[in-house]
C-alpha cells in the first residue's frame, strides 16, 4: 500500500521554486546544475555528471536487471514577451506556482526525482536512473545524447514533459533541410539569365502538395512546411540562387534518411540536411508501462511535438504534469495538485513493474 506522499510533494514544491529562480536558459545551465546537484547529494544521493547533465543510480543496482530511466531536462526557452510576472521568481498564487520551466519541464524534474526517492527505496525487478539533462530545447549534442553512452543499457525511457499526465506512445520526428535552386544572373530588363525564383517556386509547390502514402493512425502523415525563402539582390538583376528551408515532421514511419532520399528523388533543387538524428519514436500499446497506465484510466495519444525521445535509440514513453499549451508562454505555471497527482500516478505505474 502507498505511503503518504505529502512530504513528497512539499519537498518537490520546495525544489522546483528553487529551480524556478535560476536562470537556465538553454547553453547556459551550468549554475542550476551545479545546484540540483549539491541537493540532491545533501539528500544523501550520490550523483555523477557530465558537462551540465546530472544522475543517480539506485544504489540496488543489479547488472542482471533491466533499467528504467527517468529523465527530465532543467533548461527552458528564453522569456516570451508579455510576462507580467517575474520569469525567473517563483510566485505561488491560488494552487499554482508561476515561473519559467515550471511547467516545461520542471515540474517533470521535480516529480520524477521525488518518484526515485521512493522507489529506490525498495528493491524494485528493474534498475533506476534519475537524469536531468540539458540542452532539451534546442536539441543540442551536449544533452541527453552525450549521456545515453555512458549509463548501462536502457530498457525503458520515461521521459518527462507535460502531457497532463497521458502517456504520449508515438511522437513526430524533425528534420530541416536547406534548399537551394541555381539559375543564371541577368539584366532583368533584357531577356536574359534563368531566375532561380521560378525554379524554386516548382519545388517549393512540390513540397506543399506532395503526401508521402504511410500515414499513422497516432500520428497521421508527414508534414512539410517551407518556412523561410531568400533570393535576389537589387531589383533589375535576375537572381542566380533562390534558397528556402523545409520543415519536416516525420512519423514513425519513416526514418529522417527515407524522407530524404525520397524528396532528393522528386525535387529539382539542390537540398542538404542539417541533420538525420531527431527520428520519430514510438513504444508498443501493449507494453506494460503502457498497459498499466490505461489500467490507470489514462489515455495513449500521438504527440506533435518534439522531446529527448527523438535521441533514444530503446523504447521510451513521454508523460508527465502539466499542460503542453502552457509551454515557451508568458505567466507559465504548473498546478501544485498536477505535481501531487504525477508523483502518486508515476509511483503506481512504476511500483512493482515487470518489463
Amino acid at each position: 500500500m502507498m505511503t503518504d506522499l505529502t512530504p513528497y510533494t512539499s519537498e518537490a514544491i520546495t525544489l522546483l521554486s528553487s529551480l524556478v529562480s535560476i536562470p537556465s536558459v538553454s547553453r547556459e545551465e551550468q549554475q542550476v546544475a551545479d545546484f540540483l546537484q549539491n541537493y540532491m547529494e545533501r539528500s544523501g544521493i550520490m550523483t555523477s555528471r557530465s558537462g551540465n547533465n546530472i544522475w543517480c543510480i539506485s544504489p540496488m543496482f543489479d547488472p542482471k536487471k533491466p533499467t528504467i530511466l527517468l529523465n527530465s531536462h532543467i533548461d527552458t526557452v528564453k522569456p516570451v514577451n508579455g510576462w507580467r510576472k517575474q520569469p525567473f521568481t517563483a510566485k505561488m498564487e491560488d494552487g499554482k506556482l508561476y515561473g519559467l520551466g515550471s511547467n516545461d519541464a520542471g515540474a517533470s524534474v521535480v516529480s520524477l526525482f521525488e518518484t526515485y526517492r521512493y522507489l529506490s527505496a525498495t528493491e524494485q525487478a528493474y534498475n533506476l536512473i534519475f537524469l536531468a539533462s540539458c540542452e532539451e530545447e534546442v536539441s543540442g549534442k551536449n544533452g541527453i545524447e552525450s549521456v545515453l553512452p555512458q549509463l548501462p543499457p536502457i530498457a525503458l525511457g520515461v521521459v518527462g514533459e507535460p502531457t497532463e499526465m497521458h502517456p504520449a506512445v508515438a511522437e513526430k520526428g524533425l528534420m530541416v533541410l536547406d534548399v537551394t535552386a541555381h539559375g543564371k544572373a541577368g539584366h532583368a530588363a533584357r531577356d536574359e539569365g534563368e531566375n532561380a525564383i521560378y525554379k524554386a517556386l516548382d519545388d517549393i509547390q512540390w513540397f506543399r502538395n506532395y503526401r508521402f502514402p504511410k500515414e499513422s493512425p497516432l500520428l497521421g502523415p508527414v508534414k512539410m512546411s517551407v518556412t523561410q525563402v531568400n533570393a535576389g539582390t537589387q531589383h533589375n538583376v535576375v537572381p542566380d540562387t533562390c534558397s528556402f528551408v523545409v520543415d519536416i515532421r516525420s512519423n514513425e514511419c519513416y526514418s529522417n534518411e527515407e524522407l530524404f532520399q525520397e524528396i532528393c528523388s522528386h525535387i529539382q533543387s539542390e537540398a542538404k540536411a542539417r541533420s538525420f538524428r531527431l527520428n520519430s519514436s514510438h513504444i508498443d500499446a501493449k507494453h506494460p508501462f503502457v498497459k498499466r497506465a490505461v489500467e490507470l484510466g489514462r489515455t495513449p495519444f500521438g504527440s506533435p511535438t518534439l522531446s529527448d525521445q527523438a535521441l533514444m535509440r530503446f523504447p521510451s514513453v513521454k508523460i508527465g504534469p502539466g499542460k503542453s499549451s502552457r509551454s515557451h508562454t508568458a505567466d507559465e505555471y504548473i498546478r501544485v495538485s498536477e505535481i501531487e497527482e504525477a508523483i502518486g500516478m508515476y509511483i503506481k505505474i512504476l511500483d512493482g513493474l515487470v518489463i
